[in-house]
C-alpha cells in the first residue's frame, strides 16, 4: 500500500496530518501522548540508543515537537498499529537546529522489533517528507552499536556520512539525498 496522507481537523496544538501505511497510522506526537512517550523511553533495551525521559523532561520534549509541527509543518509522530489500535513507537522528521538538518528518526517498543515496523514507518515519513519539504537530504543519526537501525537506514537507501556526537554519544550520521531517493514497487516499499 502506498502511504497516504489524510488531514483531519487539528485538536489542541497538534497537526491534523495522519500518514497511513498498510499496517500503521502515524499521527503527530502531542502532549496527550505523555504516558506513552515516558513508557517507550523507559525500557533499558530501548534506551541503550535513545535517551530516557522523566515526565517533566517528556512534557518539555513533547512541547518542542508540537512547536515544530506548528512552525515547520513536520515533526515526530506516534505510530499506531492499525490491527490493534495500540501505540507501538514513534517515527518522524525532526529538525535539529544544532546541525541545521532534518533527521528521520524511529524508536519502537522492544516487543515490536523485527517485524518491519521501523522500515515501514520510516519509509513513509521519508517519502512524505521529500514530497512536502524543500530539503535536499535527510539524516539518520545512529548511535554506534545500533545495528538494527543501520539496517533500517540501509533499506531506505541512506549511506554512511560523517561521524559526530549527539546527546553525548558518538553517532554515525547516515544521509539520504533527494536525488538518491527511490520510491519503487519493492514489497514493503510503498510508492510515494
Amino acid at each position: 500500500m502506498r502511504p497516504t496522507e489524510r488531514v483531519f481537523p487539528a485538536h489542541g496544538s497538534g497537526s491534523g496530518v495522519v500518514i497511513e501505511t498498510e499496517r500503521l497510522l502515524l499521527r503527530p506526537l502531542i502532549s496527550d501522548h505523555l504516558d506513552f512517550f515516558v513508557e517507550l523511553h523507559s525500557d533499558p533495551e530501548v534506551t541503550r540508543f535513545v535517551p530516557t525521559f522523566t515526565p517533566e523532561q517528556a512534557v518539555e520534549r513533547l512541547a518542542e515537537i508540537e512547536r515544530q509541527w506548528a512552525e515547520r509543518g513536520h515533526g515526530m509522530c506516534a505510530v499506531e498499529s492499525k490491527e490493534t489500535g495500540e501505540l507501538i513507537g514513534r517515527c518522524g522528521l525532526n529538525y535539529w537546529q544544532v546541525f541545521d538538518e532534518v533527521e528521520a528518526g524511529w524508536t519502537f517498543r522492544r516487543e515490536c522489533w523485527g517485524r518491519g515496523y521501523a522500515s515501514e514507518a520510516a519509509r513513509a515519513v521519508v517519502d512524505w517528507g521529500f514530497g512536502r519539504l524543500d530539503a535536499d537530504y535527510f539524516t539518520a543519526m545512529i548511535v554506534h552499536g545500533n545495528a538494527a537501525s543501520v539496517r533500517v537506514a540501509e533499506r531506505l537507501g541512506f549511506t554512511r556520512g560523517r561521524e559526530d556526537t549527539f546527546l553525548g554519544k558518538p553517532v554515525t550520521v547516515h544521509m539520504l539525498h533527494r536525488t538518491d531517493h527511490r520510491t519503487d514497487e519493492r514489497p514493503g516499499h510503498p510508492k510515494g
